[in-house]
């Protein structure tokens, strides 16, 4: 099974505030933790999901959000995440084009902030605002799309 909660972390302020967060002076960024089985789903899965999905060659910014808040960032809880990130930044930077590298962060993970409820499934409760279904909408499409059959096998598994 897959655990996913929205927190905040890399950072330096101890139990910071969405509005602390996205002044840019805390250090964190917006993250999700994910406790997962490595028995049902592969580290190595996680890391092709996560850069499928955003732009890892973007300082501070995921699509319209721009900030330090936004930074491509792997906090890993093992040196064996350490490595088979690395590895997987290395493979990526030499399929990347000329000139493009990926900027992802990888850092131990220090803490984890969770972040308020309201931060919390956020989509789910927000799905009809402008910003879900301009932004988000169309990346779980996407998600949906290219990793079908992953999203199937994980749902067996449970």
């Amino acid at each position: 099974m897959v655990s996913i909660m929205p927190r905040y972390a890399g950072g330096s302020v101890k139990k910071p505030t969405y509005e602390q967060v996205c002044s840019g002076r805390t250090g964190h960024a917006e993250a999700i933790r994910i406790e997962f089985d490595p028995s049902q789903i592969a580290f190595r899965d996680l890391l092709t999901v996560f850069f499928a999905t955003h732009d890892p060659t973007t300082l501070n910014r995921q699509g319209n959000d721009v900030g330090t808040q936004y930074r491509s960032i792997i906090l890993y809880a093992s040196e064996e995440q350490k490595r088979e990130a690395e590895q997987f930044i290395k493979e990526l930077n030499g399929s990347l084009p000329h000139g493009q590298t990926v900027v992802t962060e990888v850092k131990p993970l220090d803490e984890f902030y969770e972040a308020e409820e309201y931060h919390r499934k956020y989509y789910e409760n927000n799905a009809y605002r402008p910003y879900c279904q301009l932004i988000i909408s169309p990346k779980l499409q996407k998600l949906y799309k290219q990793f079908t059959e992953l999203l199937k096998s994980h749902a067996r598994a449970r």
